[in-house]
Protein backbone atom coordinates (compact mmCIF):
# COMPACT_ATOMS: atom_id res chain seq x y z
CA UNK A 1 0.00 0.00 0.00
CA UNK A 2 1.53 3.26 -0.83
CA UNK A 3 2.35 5.69 1.79
CA UNK A 4 -0.11 8.82 2.33
CA UNK A 5 2.60 11.40 3.26
CA UNK A 6 6.36 11.36 3.61
CA UNK A 7 7.94 12.89 6.48
CA UNK A 8 11.95 14.13 6.94
CA UNK A 9 13.09 13.41 10.37
CA UNK A 10 16.34 15.15 9.96
CA UNK A 11 19.35 15.66 13.08
CA UNK A 12 21.67 18.55 12.71
CA UNK A 13 25.58 17.65 14.71
CA UNK A 14 26.49 15.70 17.44
CA UNK A 15 22.70 14.22 17.67
CA UNK A 16 24.27 11.18 16.78
CA UNK A 17 25.96 10.89 20.45
CA UNK A 18 22.58 11.04 22.23
CA UNK A 19 22.51 7.93 24.59
CA UNK A 20 25.95 8.45 25.36
CA UNK A 21 26.96 12.46 25.00
CA UNK A 22 26.46 14.38 28.41
CA UNK A 23 23.00 12.02 29.56
CA UNK A 24 22.37 14.54 32.49
CA UNK A 25 21.25 16.83 29.94
CA UNK A 26 20.00 15.00 27.34
CA UNK A 27 19.10 11.50 28.11
CA UNK A 28 19.72 7.72 27.58
CA UNK A 29 17.99 7.59 24.26
CA UNK A 30 20.10 6.70 21.70
CA UNK A 31 18.86 8.27 17.95
CA UNK A 32 18.21 4.97 16.99
CA UNK A 33 15.64 4.23 19.68
CA UNK A 34 14.50 7.66 18.59
CA UNK A 35 14.07 7.07 14.85
CA UNK A 36 12.68 3.26 15.04
CA UNK A 37 9.70 4.88 17.87
CA UNK A 38 8.97 7.23 14.96
CA UNK A 39 8.84 4.81 12.16
CA UNK A 40 6.41 2.46 14.09
CA UNK A 41 4.70 5.30 14.82
CA UNK A 42 4.80 6.46 10.89
CA UNK A 43 3.92 2.78 9.75
CA UNK A 44 0.43 2.60 12.40
CA UNK A 45 -0.78 5.74 10.66
CA UNK A 46 0.24 4.96 6.83
CA UNK A 47 2.81 7.64 6.98
CA UNK A 48 6.89 7.29 5.59
CA UNK A 49 9.52 8.56 8.10
CA UNK A 50 12.74 8.87 6.38
CA UNK A 51 15.94 10.04 8.68
CA UNK A 52 18.89 11.66 8.09
CA UNK A 53 21.26 12.76 10.77
CA UNK A 54 24.79 14.85 9.76
CA UNK A 55 27.74 16.34 11.38
CA UNK A 56 28.10 18.29 8.37
CA UNK A 57 26.07 21.81 7.65
CA UNK A 58 26.36 20.99 3.62
CA UNK A 59 24.86 17.52 3.56
CA UNK A 60 22.00 18.85 5.74
CA UNK A 61 21.27 21.40 3.06
CA UNK A 62 21.65 18.94 0.53
CA UNK A 63 19.29 16.77 2.06
CA UNK A 64 16.54 19.74 2.25
CA UNK A 65 16.86 20.46 -1.11
CA UNK A 66 16.53 16.89 -2.19
CA UNK A 67 13.14 17.10 0.14
CA UNK A 68 11.26 18.60 -2.52
CA UNK A 69 12.36 15.61 -5.12
CA UNK A 70 11.79 13.25 -2.83
CA UNK A 71 7.97 14.27 -1.95
CA UNK A 72 8.75 15.20 1.48
CA UNK A 73 5.62 16.44 2.98
CA UNK A 74 6.85 17.87 6.04
CA UNK A 75 10.09 18.05 8.24
CA UNK A 76 10.79 17.25 11.79
CA UNK A 77 14.19 19.50 12.28
CA UNK A 78 16.59 19.29 15.05
CA UNK A 79 19.21 21.38 13.90
CA UNK A 80 21.45 20.93 17.27
CA UNK A 81 24.45 23.72 17.69
CA UNK A 82 23.30 24.89 13.86
CA UNK A 83 19.94 26.38 15.60
CA UNK A 84 22.15 29.60 16.85
CA UNK A 85 24.15 29.94 13.87
CA UNK A 86 23.29 28.76 10.48
CA UNK A 87 21.80 30.93 7.81
CA UNK A 88 22.30 28.76 5.20
CA UNK A 89 20.40 26.11 6.18
CA UNK A 90 17.85 28.91 7.30
CA UNK A 91 17.79 29.88 3.28
CA UNK A 92 17.28 26.47 2.30
CA UNK A 93 14.27 25.65 4.05
CA UNK A 94 12.82 29.08 2.98
CA UNK A 95 13.68 27.67 -0.88
CA UNK A 96 12.03 24.87 -0.35
CA UNK A 97 8.77 25.54 1.24
CA UNK A 98 8.17 22.29 3.21
CA UNK A 99 6.69 22.90 6.59
CA UNK A 100 9.07 22.13 9.13
CA UNK A 101 8.51 21.58 12.98
CA UNK A 102 11.61 22.59 14.94
CA UNK A 103 12.58 20.58 17.94
CA UNK A 104 14.83 20.56 20.87
CA UNK A 105 15.23 18.41 23.35
CA UNK A 106 16.50 20.83 26.28
CA UNK A 107 14.86 24.01 26.76
CA UNK A 108 17.00 26.23 24.54
CA UNK A 109 15.70 29.12 26.92
CA UNK A 110 16.70 28.10 29.83
CA UNK A 111 20.43 26.98 28.81
CA UNK A 112 23.26 29.25 28.19
CA UNK A 113 22.61 32.65 27.04
CA UNK A 114 23.92 32.13 23.27
CA UNK A 115 21.45 29.30 22.69
CA UNK A 116 18.58 31.35 23.30
CA UNK A 117 18.19 32.89 19.22
CA UNK A 118 17.16 30.15 17.02
CA UNK A 119 17.53 31.03 12.98
CA UNK A 120 14.40 28.81 12.61
CA UNK A 121 11.65 29.25 14.95
CA UNK A 122 9.88 32.51 13.11
CA UNK A 123 9.63 30.21 9.90
CA UNK A 124 8.92 27.07 11.79
CA UNK A 125 4.89 25.91 11.92
CA UNK A 126 6.29 25.05 15.63
CA UNK A 127 8.71 24.69 18.39
CA UNK A 128 9.04 21.95 20.58
CA UNK A 129 11.56 22.15 23.12
CA UNK A 130 12.47 21.05 26.70
CA UNK A 131 10.79 17.81 26.41
CA UNK A 132 13.19 15.46 26.07
CA UNK A 133 12.84 13.21 23.31
CA UNK A 134 9.46 12.77 23.51
CA UNK A 135 9.34 16.33 22.33
CA UNK A 136 10.36 13.93 18.13
CA UNK A 137 7.13 12.03 19.10
CA UNK A 138 4.96 14.79 19.95
CA UNK A 139 6.44 16.73 16.75
CA UNK A 140 4.99 13.54 14.46
CA UNK A 141 1.90 13.56 16.04
CA UNK A 142 0.91 17.15 15.52
CA UNK A 143 2.39 16.46 11.90
CA UNK A 144 -0.36 13.80 11.84
CA UNK A 145 -3.34 15.86 12.91
CA UNK A 146 -2.30 18.45 10.32
CA UNK A 147 -1.84 16.10 7.04
CA UNK A 148 -5.13 14.30 7.77
CA UNK A 149 -7.26 17.81 8.16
Amino acid sequence: MKKKFHILILNGPNINLLGNRETKIYGTTSLKQIVDQLIIKGKKNNIQISHFQSNAEYKIIEKIHNAKIENINYILLNPAALTHTSIALRDALIAVNIPFIEVHITNIFSREKFRHHSFFSDISSGIICGLGTDGYLLALESVIRKLSI
